[in-house]
């Protein structure tokens, strides 16, 4: 029998009763519906993976589960951050000159680096915070931050370097009280 006949029997056999067990684990019939089919898609997306298995409809349960984990680790990471903003939307300037430096700057790093920045110093999640939102280890979040901070500084830097310059290459002054050595 074809992979994708066996995810089709599967499927009309055991849909509803994974969906009423993501149900429990959700406690919300949208999420729980969701999960299922995102893990019958990642069935048929491995199908190798997927034939392979001895127990397919408890392989579909897991990776439903898992996805239904992720989905709401993701929106509690989302809501804390959206609670920080509201709480500091009234005492942070909206867009000052320095925030829209900074945000531009960020938009030029690789992504991976711009997400471990933007949760940790804009999210104010701590380390194992980031590593567990982001699904890596610990390590791998302080190297991104360490590798972002001295991107961005670099960037920034540059920033800086082509405000000050003037057209004939000499060095502007940016401070009048402040003479060249």
């Amino acid at each position: 029998m074809q992979t994708a006949d066996q995810i089709r029997e599967l499927y009309a056999g055991s849909y509803r009763r994974l969906v009423l067990q993501l149900y429990g684990v959700t406690g919300d019939l949208n999420e729980a519906q969701d999960a299922v089919q995102e893990a019958f898609i990642a069935a048929l997306s491995s199908p190798r993976q997927f034939a392979a298995k001895d127990n397919p409809e408890a392989w579909i349960r897991r990776v439903a589960v898992n996805h239904a984990r992720t989905r709401w680790r993701r929106r509690k990471t989302l809501d804390r951050i959206l609670r920080l903003f509201r709480a500091g939307a009234t005492s942070v300037p909206a867009s000052s000159p320095d925030r829209v430096a900074l945000i531009s700057a960020m938009r030029r790093l690789p992504e991976s680096q711009r997400v471990a920045l933007a949760l940790y110093y804009l999210g104010d999640l701590s380390i194992s915070e980031v590593a567990e939102t982001l699904g890596v280890p610990i390590g791998t979040v302080k190297a991104r931050l360490s590798r972002g901070r001295r991107a961005l500084a670099a960037v920034l830097d540059d920033r800086i370097d082509d405000r000050a310059a003037r057209p004939d290459g000499t060095i502007r002054q940016e401070c009048p009280d402040v003479r060249p050595a």
